[in-house]
């Protein structure tokens, strides 16, 4: 998403370096590309710890691509939050075009060149396109909200932290300050609720500490 604002702090590279060695084996063993998911509820760092995993493969000479899950909501950020305050029920996956974001990486997984993505501008609250290169990228990583519900999929990375430990983590990369009010509260405790049933497809967690643990 054009806009949006990356802090990577120590921990979400320690996080990416606890996390390689751990995906390595099996994307040295795959004859074809391979993907990854990282998921996790707002401002757990699912942007952060993405960039730290392809800066950490990179260190392998394994180039990857990142996908966004921002990227492929069905409104832009500012309409989607008025049409969330005008009916909160429309928080959740529905909000997300995830089958698009899906057929990106079975495209990527099929050996595609390149996808022509949307691209959402946040100072415009506008969705345009890109076309994405896939060139020479061994590995793509989806991360997003929901992104553990995807299936095209060789490894779903969660990240255990809730909404009410990452506030800090929102303030520092704000937005717009609508995103720090009352009823984003409202909006987080939904996901929360939705996504936390979602850690039981991930084979990493990332704990709230961002230790890092396999569980398949």
């Amino acid at each position: 998403m054009r806009g949006d604002t990356i802090v990577i702090e120590v921990h979400h590279r320690k996080a990416a370096e606890d996390i390689v060695p751990l995906i390595l084996p099996k994307i040295k063993e795959s004859s074809g590309k391979f993907t990854i998911t990282v998921a996790g509820e707002s401002g757990s760092g699912k942007s952060e710890t993405a960039t730290a995993i392809a800066e950490v493969l990179a260190s392998h000479d394994i180039a990857s691509v990142i996908l966004q899950q921002d990227d492929y909501f069905i409104y832009p950020p500012k309409t989607n939050d008025k049409t969330r305050r005008g009916d909160i029920g429309w928080v959740g996956p529905q909000e997300v075009k995830l089958s698009l974001l899906d057929d990106h990486l079975s495209a990527f997984k099929c050996g595609a060149d390149s996808i022509d993505k949307p691209l959402v501008i946040y100072e415009d609250d506008a969705i345009s396109t890109e076309i994405m290169s896939f060139a020479g990228a061994h590995v793509a990583i989806a991360e997003g909200t929901y992104t553990t519900l995807l299936e095209n999929v060789d490894i779903h990375i969660f990240i255990n932290r809730d909404y009410e430990r990452t506030r800090a983590h929102r303030e520092k990369r704000k937005r717009d300050a609508s995103e720090l009010d009352p009823f984003i509260d409202d909006v987080l405790k939904i996901e929360h609720d939705i996504i936390s049933v979602h850690k039981s497809r991930a084979e990493i967690i990332i704990n709230d500490d961002y230790s890092v643990r396999q569980v398949g």
